[in-house]
């Protein structure tokens, strides 16, 4: 056992200390007889602390990075839980296979993509990670094995599932692949003033395009609230052959920015910057999936650029309404607070019902912002939207928060009660202590 250490968050708040026990086979035991409590750590990759564990065990499971099983005639894979996506669509990529949903980011492991039940650009047509999941093993406390799916330990297949990694440890997994042609992407970039036309573009696209996702200027005020850039896209068809998987981070951030840097006038110049990018209202091209998927991971430590104090990732969701009341005020109030985000991504989800009992995703509008930690003032408007949004009936995505209230969780997951009986005894975190409380 080593001593405490600071592993972070991607977000790099809050502050933790934990004790780390690396796995590194898929057949040992859990460590026996330890104090506190334990929780796996993929690639750190949760922006708040859905992956810390303050005062008590890390298992980090990147070492459980082995592929169990592939088949390129169907599509289906198993591999053990710490291997990441991009090492995924490396292996399958060349042979026309593609996820069947991803984040916006391939730096995260299959566990971490089933114990956050990630959902992705395709949400409209495919759901979630946790739709294409057909079993798993789950390692409990007491030292049991357990084979999950949708009939066998179906509870506790529908709990780990955007469980958070509190029923125990995935040590496999197995899910089905999306066939491809290639792996290349067929875009368009449409430019849209406002809010009223990101819906009509976007209601025009969901039946015509399987990726759909916008860029927002969330600064922008007056006739442009809500304009932006609406990316929508299909794989390839085969008339392309390129079927190389990935391309490497081309970029590096080796040292954090001062906290300076990114200030309202910095920010609203960028976002004017890169709303006019663009002149035509389309544009077409043809891309390579990293850069359409994943432009971030083109950046090394892309999240250095926020400073020592670290950021906030702000996402929720809230049910369609005609007059989208809320997307308004809550763009209003981030203009009147001063604070503003480089990274303001406004989509729909779908119909497509998740098989977790406390996945994020439902019907409705999800807007994920950045927002850099200028301390009580961020903290502030945060309080400020979440009353919006529950005004709404609407949630905040675990995986990306760092301090919502014990009664904003409690509202926005009503299951919480139920999941409550298939935890593991041994398994908790610093987010589930956090929003557990008495509300």
């Amino acid at each position: 056992m080593t001593s405490p250490t600071p592993l972070q968050s991607w977000g790099r708040y809050p502050a933790a200390q934990q004790t780390v026990r690396p796995l590194h086979w898929r057949t040992e035991p859990l460590p026996a007889a330890v104090p506190g409590s334990v929780l796996a750590y993929g690639m750190g990759r949760s922006y708040g602390d859905a992956c810390l564990n303050d005062g008590n065990i890390l298992l980090p499971t990147r070492e459980l990075n082995h592929i169990i099983n592939f088949d390129p005639e169907t599509g289906v894979i198993c591999c053990e839980a710490g291997v990441s996506l991009d090492e995924v669509l490396q292996l399958v990529v060349p042979h026309k296979w593609f996820l069947p949903t991803t984040p916006g980011t391939k730096l995260i492991t299959v566990g971490g993509a089933v114990a956050n039940d990630v959902h992705g650009k395709n949400h409209h047509r495919a759901g979630t990670f946790g739709c294409h999941v057909t079993r798993f093993e789950l390692l409990r406390s007491d030292g049991s094995r357990l084979l999950c799916s949708p009939t066998e330990n179906a509870g506790l297949f529908a709990a780990t599932i955007g469980g958070l990694g509190l029923t125990g440890l995935i040590t496999w997994a197995e899910f089905k692949l999306r066939r491809v042609d290639n792996a290349l992407i067929q875009v368009e970039s449409v430019k849209f003033r406002n809010l009223e036309e990101f819906f009509t573009v976007s209601a025009e696209s969901d039946t015509g395009f399987e990726y759909t996702v916008a860029w927002l200027d969330c600064l922008a005020t007056g006739s442009g609230l809500g304009r932006g850039h609406f990316m929508r896209g299909n794989h390839a068809g085969p008339d392309h052959t390129d079927c190389e998987p990935h391309s490497e981070p081309r970029l590096n951030v080796p040292v954090d920015f001062p906290d300076v840097a990114l200030n309202h006038y910095s920010i609203k110049a960028f976002n004017e910057l890169y709303y006019h990018r663009q002149l035509p209202r389309i544009r077409h091209a043809v891309t390579h999936y990293d850069p359409f998927f994943y432009p971030l991971d083109a950046i090394n430590n892309w999240s250095r650029i926020y400073g020592r104090r670290g950021f906030f990732q702000y996402q929720f969701v809230i049910p369609f309404a005609k007059d989208h009341g809320a997307i308004r005020e809550i763009l209003t109030r981030i203009t009147a607070s001063g604070q503003g985000s480089f990274l303001a991504v406004l989509k729909t989800f779908g119909e497509v019902p998740s098989p977790g009992m406390l996945s994020f995703p439902k019907p409705g509008i999800t807007l994920a912002l950045d927002f850099a930690n200028q301390g009580p003032a961020t903290l502030q408007l945060f309080t400020e939207l979440d009353a919006v949004v529950l005004a709404a009936a609407g949630r905040i995505y675990p995986a990306k928060d760092a301090r919502m209230a014990p009664a904003m969780f409690q509202r926005g997951y009503p299951q919480w009660q139920q999941f409550q009986e298939y935890m593991d005894p041994k398994f908790s975190s610093s987010f589930w202590r956090r929003v557990t409380q008495p509300a």
